[in-house]
């Protein structure tokens, strides 16, 4: 008889495709085990007419699932990494991750072509501070509406005429396989993505040496090696969905070379700034990165936002 596993889940098309990956993955492997998904609902599944930003707290996509690995109803998870909170329940962690897809955000809309194509006062859509604020400094003249709901929900308020383009992560589309109304797929330099987007987190018990064991073959080590730098500056910097921040590595030889933005609330106030460091300790090099920008004045937003 097969041993099995659970993966617990959250219930949206993405997140039962990105569980569903990592499930075929330990079936194909391990010949002998076969893995369930365990559907949970969370709180940022259930609130869905407030913006995030407004929510507030920490961990609205996880906390009900971590609890669920805790009481030993499941035996790991899988999250979007920027979904992840900074620190974990005890008795929690990460362990590595396979393969990352692209980090970019993507511009999607049935008339334009472009960003830089939409007329004066468009309409756009987005979920994310980051975003919003990224997008007014590049076009000022931009109506930036809240949108909130899965890829398919979003898709169809935009099919809907309800905003003339939207944003969301190339990574969550390319998986769903959701391609046909993205127009530009936005450049890292115009649009520095959420740290760790992209990115795919295995969640399990610190004690469970046995899913240890099982996993130990998935884990893509760049994709590892970028997410624990990204991860670290948005720790040191105690940021969430209710603050504008950024960040995006790129790892070349034996260096990493992150870069990390953060604006106050209304987007007036920008501080972006770039460090490079050892691939061998890329928490560090976020770290540092942190420092940098609270020195230059991130101290002062971040002050401004939680007060």
């Amino acid at each position: 008889m097969k041993k099995e596993v659970v993966i617990a889940t959250r219930g949206s098309k993405l997140a039962l495709w990105q569980a569903e990956y990592i499930k075929h993955k330990i079936e194909n492997h391990h010949k002998d085990i076969s893995c369930r998904l365990e559907i949970i609902k969370t709180m940022g599944d259930k609130i869905l007419d407030v913006p995030l930003s407004k929510i507030g707290g920490k961990g609205l996509f996880v906390k009900e699932i971590e609890t669920a690995l805790l009481d030993k109803k499941a035996d790991l998870a899988v999250h979007s990494m920027k979904d992840v909170p900074m620190e974990l329940p005890d008795g929690l962690e990460l362990f590595e991750s396979p393969l990352c897809e692209e980090p970019n955000d993507a511009f999607l809309s049935i008339k334009y072509n472009s960003l830089d194509d939409l007329p004066q006062g468009s309409r756009v859509g987005t979920s994310s501070l980051r975003r919003k604020c990224q997008l007014l400094e590049l076009r000022s003249d931009l109506e930036v509406l809240d949108l909130r709901g899965n890829v398919q929900t979003r898709m169809q308020k935009l099919n809907d005429g309800i905003y003339d383009a939207i944003i969301l992560a190339y990574a969550g589309l390319k998986r769903l396989e959701i391609v046909e109304n993205i127009k530009e797929i936005l450049p890292i330099e115009k649009m520095l993505p959420a740290s760790c987007q992209g990115i795919l987190g295995i969640e399990i018990r610190s004690d469970d040496d046995e899913i240890k064991e099982i996993l130990s073959f998935i884990g893509d080590k760049d994709s590892y090696t970028r997410a624990r730098c990204e991860r670290a500056f948005l720790r040191r910097l105690q940021g969430g969905c209710q603050i504008p921040i950024g960040c995006h590595s790129v790892l070349q030889d034996d260096k990493i070379y992150v870069k990390g933005i953060i604006y106050n609330l209304d987007g007036s106030k920008k501080i972006a700034k770039e460090y490079t460091g050892d691939k061998s300790n890329p928490e560090q090099a976020g770290i540092e990165l942190a420092e940098m920008v609270l020195a230059a004045g991130g101290d002062k937003i971040l002050e401004e936002i939680y007060s």
